[in-house]
């Protein structure tokens, strides 16, 4: 019998289409699920006339691999993979190879890299990201974990990878133990900035200049051409000029709860463990826990309301209507006394800020996510390349876009880049979408419009170019309080000092440690 190159277990939406892609591509595939009806339905359907072989248990799968056997697991995170790496473990032989490819914690990757390993066999833990389509047609995959296996698995992956407009392949080696899956992580939180940016845009040109859904599809359109050209400005674009049976807009009629599966957060709290100020990609979190909590904004929206027709009242008498639009009166107000025909002939300069402030506040939760990669590199002992990540997510991942070009350009100008933001191309960048951004953002507040990602990632771009923060006096503050030190600014780094603040204190100092 001929064995196949590769087995995968798993056959729900990813599974599937990972095993078309791989036939596609001239590799032969065994697959194996659970439910052993799907793997017959599989095979009578999708699957049918192709070099992919059906198992009925994990023995008849194993088997019908040729050495090292290389098994790629895509089931559901958590104990369904420690349940399938022991049922795998006394089957298997030493240099074989187990491979997750699903949305795996990377402290879980870590843990079963050294465990398999320690079975003598060889382990990855894969991000593959690009949803169902992506793993049909080409997905952005990062592999990590026992490298001695990555010359076995990567004429698949690269094989099985999107490829982008120059031929470069978004598939290579990322580092060891968890490390594959940490650089997945990152990317589903920039994801989250990414999605909760474009949404703050489409708030403001909904609520502060009264745009329908067809002329927010054109401004998104003609985004879509330049330097925010990607994946999720171009699904935006087509979801508003999507209308239902009716002949109205779609998206007006989904209600504004957002779900979530866990990364974003898990990027969060990697960000505190670590001590990175993740500030955008952390209100981005936020913010759909917020819209989660619908009926009690509901309520509050209805507790504010203070005119006798229902409609909330600002503190300089401006109004907005129920679903949050400013009114005629407002937006005439809003342009410091401007009339209508006014607001709508600067639509074109208003918008044109809009996408400097949306591109500025992108390189920020770009220049964040570089920043709590680097961090883990140093934690964990990871040599990533972070240009050759940048190239990984240029095509078949969700965030792919042309401006990840420009990150890895960066990096092949300085691979050794502390910060995007110091970057000469990001540097004029930023210089130039400034004035926009701070227009846009005070916009926003002063007229009551919640853009917490966006303000956030302006904060923490003025609180990184700031030379001197006040954090002298909170350390001040906690030396005051519980005697934790300080280090002063006439003395080397390093040397710290208490001050007995009341004069009832005495000279003991508590131990210093930084996170």
């Amino acid at each position: 019998m001929e064995l196949s190159n590769i087995g995968l277990i798993g056959l729900a939406v990813m599974g599937e289409n990972l095993v078309l892609n791989m036939e596609s591509k001239g590799f032969s595939v065994s697959v194996y699920n659970r439910s052993t009806d799907k793997v017959d339905s599989f095979l009578q359907n999708r699957a049918r006339g192709k070099r992919i072989t059906g198992t009925h248990s994990l023995e008849e799968f194993v088997n019908s691999l040729e050495r090292p056997r290389k098994v790629m697991m895509m089931i559901k995170a958590g104990k369904p993979v420690d349940d399938f790496i022991e049922l795998l473990i006394p089957l298997l032989e030493p240099g074989d190879i187990i491979i997750d490819g699903g949305n795996s914690h990377f402290p879980d990757t870590t843990r079963r890299t050294l465990y398999v390993e320690s079975k003598g066999m060889l382990y990855i833990g894969t991000g593959v990201s690009g949803g169902e389509e992506g793993a049909l047609l080409g997905p952005s995959i990062m592999p990590g974990g026992s490298k001695a296996a990555w010359p076995f698995v990567k004429p698949i992956f690269q094989a099985i990878a999107a490829k982008v407009s120059d031929g470069s392949v978004c598939c290579d080696w990322v580092g060891e133990q968890g490390a594959g899956h940490f650089v997945k992580m990152v990317h589903n939180g920039i994801e989250y900035g990414d999605m909760q940016l474009i949404c703050e845009a489409y708030q403001i040109m909904k609520v502060l200049y009264g745009m329908s859904a067809g002329e927010m599809h054109q401004v998104f359109k003609e985004w879509n051409q330049g330097q925010l050209d990607s994946y999720l400005i171009e699904i935006t674009r087509d979801i508003l000029a999507f209308t239902d049976t009716d002949g109205k807009p779609m998206v007006d009629k989904i209600l504004d709860t957002a779900g979530q599966k866990g990364t974003g957060k898990w990027t969060g709290v990697a960000a505190l463990d670590l001590g990175v100020p993740l500030t955008l990609i952390g209100e981005s979190v936020f913010a759909r826990c917020l819209s989660a909590m619908k009926e009690e904004r509901v309520g509050a929206a209805e507790m504010y309301k203070t005119t006798d027709d229902g409609r909330r009242m600002t503190d300089d008498g401006g109004r907005t209507t129920d679903d949050g639009r400013r009114t005629m009166d407002d937006r005439r107000r809003m342009t410091d006394g401007e009339g209508l025909s006014s607001v709508i002939s600067r639509r074109s300069s208003v918008i044109d800020n809009l996408r400097l402030a949306l591109y500025a506040s992108k390189i920020i939760s770009y220049a964040q996510g570089y920043m709590l990669m680097q961090a883990a590199a140093k934690e964990y002992g990871w040599e990533l390349n972070y240009g050759g990540i940048a190239q990984m997510w240029r095509g078949g991942c969700i965030i792919r876009s042309a401006f990840l070009g420009k990150i890895k350009e960066a990096f092949d100008r300085n691979p050794g880049l502390e910060n995007l933001l110091l970057d000469s191309y990001f540097k004029n960048e930023m210089v130039k979408a400034q004035g926009s951004w701070r227009r846009i953002v005070s916009e926003a507040i002063l007229n009551g419009v919640s853009i917490p990602s966006m303000a956030a990632g302006l904060t923490f771009f003025d609180g990184y170019t700031c030379a001197t923060s006040p954090a002298n006096l909170l350390q001040a503050q906690r030396d005051y309080f519980g005697a934790h030190t300080y280090e002063r600014i006439d003395h080397p780094r390093g040397e710290f000092f208490h001050t007995n603040w009341t004069g009832r204190g005495g000279d003991t100092a508590s131990t210093t440690y930084s996170v």
